[in-house]
Order: C-alpha cells, then structure tokens, then sequence
C-alpha cells in the first residue's frame, strides 16, 4: 500500500480531496438507492447498488492513476482526433439514444457488449475544453483575427454544442460558459467574444423559433420541457419538476442542523432521482447543514487548489487545461446544490464524484487525472531543479575541497624549499654561535 501511494505522483492535496469526496459517496449512495431499489417489484435491498457504485469508483481511481502517467501534451493531438469522433457520437445519440428513468431526453448510447449506458455529452465536454485549451496556447504568440478563429475555433465549437443542445440544455449551456470562460483567460480579445455571445443567443432563440414551427419534430420534443422549468421556477407555478424540488425541501428542512442521521432519510423513498440529481438534499436531511456545509467546504478547497495549480503551471497550455477541465467540475457541483435548494431550475446535473452513475464519474476521473498530470510536470521540473541544485552543490563542494588540497600542498613544498635552501647556504647565525 506504501508503494501505490509513493507511486502517485502530482498534487498530493488535489489525489486527497478526491480520495475523501469518493470515499463519502458510498453513504449518501447506499442510502438514497432505496427507492431504485424498489422499482419493478424489487426486494429494496441497495447492496446491489453500492457495489456497483464501487465498481464504478473503483474504476474512475484506475483512470485517474493511468491518465496522470500520460504527459499531458499529448493531449493537444488527441483532441483534434477525437472531437470528430464525439460529433459522430452525438449524432449517433440523438437519433438512437436511450432513455434513462423516464427522462424525455436521449442522452445515452448502450455499449456493446458490456451493457453500460454512456452519456455521450460529458465525453463531448472534455474533448471540446481540451480542444479550445490548445487552440488558445498555439494562438498566444500570434495575432488572432475574426475571421480564422471562427472558422478554426468557433465552428467546431457550434457544432459540438449543435449536437448536444436538443436533448441536454443545461450540459449545452454549461459547456458553452466554459468555453467562454476558458477563451477570457486565454486572452481571447473580448470584442470578439462579444460577438459571440450575441451569435449564440441568436441560434437559441432561432431553435426555439424553429420548433413552434415543427411542433411534431422529435429534435425539438425538450423546447417546452425548458419553457416549463423556467415559468415555474419564475412563477412558483406547479409543474412537472415541482414534484422533486418540493420533496427536496422538505427533506433538507427535515435535516436541521445535525440530520436525522446516516441512512434515516425519510424523503429517499420518494425523490425519484436521489441518487443522482437530488443526492444533496439526501445528504442535508442525513447529516444536516454540518454537512452540507461541509460537502461545500470541500469543492471550495478544491476549487482553490485547482487554482493554485494553474498558477505554478509553467506552460500555457497547463494552466488552460486546469482551468479549463477543473472549473466546471466545481461549477456543476454548484449548480446541482444550488437546483436542490431551489436556487435555480431543475437542470439534471449530477454531484460530481459522489452522485451515482458511471460515464459521468469516468468523465470526471479523466479531467482530474489530466489536472494531476499537470501538477505532477511541475513536481518534476521542481525536482529537476532541486536535483540540479544538489548536484552544484556537490560539485561546489568539491572544487573548494581540491583548492584546499592544493593550498596546502603549495604551502607544503614551500616550507620544504626554504628548508633545503637554509641546509645548502647554511645559517650564520647558527655559524656565528660555533665560534
């Protein structure tokens, strides 16, 4: 065990966060799968569920530890190959996509073979923050213009977010905040990124346009869905989500300040996604405002060490990468607890590393094993310069040493000299005494 850990090289505090938020998962997992439990004439035993939570986890570290041995350069080409990859998967999901949980939205392709469900829109986000990350690092030196980055970056980025708006708004509008982030601290000139912003507000409103002209299209079947969860957060009007964010106060305020304890939720049973999408207000009724709190304290922690780490990464391309893969991660966990204390409309977005699911977690492990990679480049180039230090040093050491050799080696045949001189010539002093 000693080994594995003195094998794991980068960030030591960014592998901790993770290891605990994991680790904490199990709890709020095994406890809120009770309902899932029940579907379909089930015994309501969650064992089932934590252990294929486990397996998910388990297989999420295994990418983190073989992501972070990559150097992370590598993934500048990785990206231009893979983006069109994720463009053929998104068209494949929206016209093939299952449904998962009775959600109105074909977000998920079943793999062959293995029977897992893969959530083809967080591939998509990964790919396409990397994309954009090293498109801003070639470009620092020169002079960008309008014209080529539209087609170079704004293209690939319109289409991504073409193929994955009609079924997931949220992930959409997520995405494209991020990448709007992402080219502000990449210097990208703000005139331009005006442009843009009001260019996607205007392909939004046109989607909209176009589907009260094609009510029956099954492209724009989640237009009133978005309408509807808007009105009713707006209004307070009772709507189809109104179900979920009712029972999700109710079991935050049943938590009080210390919670009715670990597996005791009363309101497990009833959120219908308390695993996933609602698994904070699980946690507030379980361990109370502590801890949730706490939940928040530690995604803050991490958000400042994300920070950190972009600041000490020497190369351009480093620090867009952590800010580019880490920051959402923080942003979707903020955006899950503030939809479950009705902060914001019902979105679908999970908690990251401790919300059950598998693409959604394997996603999340790639990111941060590409942000640990960064941080373990400069753990080396650190190292390589303590090492070089040393070396000097010791090379230092060793030229004073061989000068005192020689200082004395000087002396010493200098003190011979005048000896055998006085012995040749003789001491008259010594002659004036034998007189």
């Amino acid at each position: 065990m000693k080994e594995l850990i003195n094998s794991l090289k980068g960030d030591k505090v960014i592998w901790s966060f993770v290891a605990l938020l994991a680790l904490f998962s199990f709890m709020p997992v095994f406890s809120a799968s009770s309902n899932l439990a029940y579907l379909n004439h089930g015994t309501g035993n969650t064992l089932s569920y934590l252990l294929k939570h486990l397996a998910h986890i388990f297989i999420g570290f295994i990418i983190i530890y073989w992501v972070h041995k990559v150097p992370f350069h590598y993934y500048r080409g990785i990206s231009i190959i893979a983006l069109p990859i994720v463009w053929i998967l998104l068209a494949y999901t929206l016209v093939k996509g299952t449904v998962i949980a009775g959600a109105n939205a074909s977000r998920w392709i079943q793999l062959p073979f293995i029977g897992i469900s893969f959530q083809t829109s967080t591939l998509a986000t990964l790919v396409l923050l990397v994309f954009v990350a090293r498109y801003l690092s070639k470009k620092r030196e020169e002079e960008v213009t309008f014209q080529t980055s539209l087609v170079e970056l704004w293209m690939p980025v319109f289409i991504t977010l073409g193929f994955v708006l009609p079924a997931n708004f949220s992930t959409a509008a997520l995405m494209f905040s991020m990448v709007l982030m992402l080219t502000f601290v990449g210097r990208y000139p703000l005139k331009y990124i005006g442009i843009i912003v009001g260019t996607g507000f205007a392909a939004l409103a046109l989607f909209v346009l176009l589907s009260k002209a094609f009510p029956d299209s099954h492209l724009f079947s989640r237009v009133d869905t978005w309408e509807s969860r808007i009105e009713n957060f707006r209004t307070n009007k009772p709507g189809e989500d109104d179900y979920q964010i009712e029972k999700a106060k109710i079991a935050i305020a049943s938590g009080g300040i210390y919670g009715l304890g670990p597996g005791k939720s009363v309101q497990k049973h009833f959120l219908p996604q308390s695993s996933s999408d609602f698994i904070y207000a699980i946690i507030v009724e379980e361990w109370g405002l502590i801890g949730g709190l706490g939940v928040l304290f530690m995604y803050l922690l991490l958000f400042f060490r994300f920070v950190i780490a972009a600041h000490k990464a020497n190369s351009l391309f480093g620090k867009l990468l952590v800010v580019g893969l880490g920051f959402p991660l923080i942003f979707q966990a903020m955006i899950n607890m503030a939809v479950a204390v009705e902060l914001l409309p019902v979105t679908g977005q999970t908690l990251p590393l401790i919300s059950s699911g598998g693409s959604s977690i394997w996603m999340t492990c790639i990111a941060l094993g590409i942000i640990i990679n960064v941080t373990k480049k400069e753990e080396e180039i650190a190292q390589e310069m303590s090492d070089k230090a040393k070396r000097e040093a010791a090379l230092q050491r060793l030229i004073d040493k061989q000068l005192e050799e020689d200082i004395e080696e000087e002396e010493g045949a200098t003190i011979e000299e005048n000896y055998s001189i006085e012995e040749k010539v003789g001491n008259p002093m010594k002659a004036v005494l034998n007189k």
